[in-house]
């Protein structure tokens, strides 16, 4: 938290989706940061500790995601982890997200009133 606002990381290769999260999250009262790369998002993870994470699956590797997810664990991170991903119903549908280490996946196009649904429940 940083001036008494939630603090959300979003980490995309995809630049439109940045603005998109940023315009929500920003015009409801959260500051978000950004990388739009696992090694970036790293970075900013440790400078800035957020209460609440969004990664993309799929980045500029193909597993860029589950790779940073995996470093943050090694870090302790206890902040709530949700994947964003275009494969994300069949991902649930076949995969424990759990054990990739995620509190949840959000599918894309992100819904703006499960994103805030779920920051409600999650950052209390």
């Amino acid at each position: 938290m940083k001036d008494g606002k939630f603090v959300v990381l979003c980490v995309d290769d995809d630049k439109d989706i940045l603005d998109a999260l940023r315009m929500v999250l920003e015009k409801n009262d959260y500051i978000m940061l950004e990388a739009d790369s696992a090694e970036q998002g790293l970075k900013v993870y440790q400078a800035s500790r957020p209460d609440f994470i969004i990664v993309d699956l799929m980045m500029e590797e193909v597993d860029a995601g589950r790779n940073f997810v995996k470093e943050l664990k090694l870090l302790h991170n206890e902040a709530p982890i949700y994947m964003l991903s275009s494969v994300g119903d069949s991902l649930t549908a076949n995969v424990n997200f759990s054990d990739l280490g995620l509190t949840g996946v959000f599918q894309k196009p992100i819904d703006i009133n499960t994103l805030l649904t779920t920051l409600k429940v999650k950052l209390k």
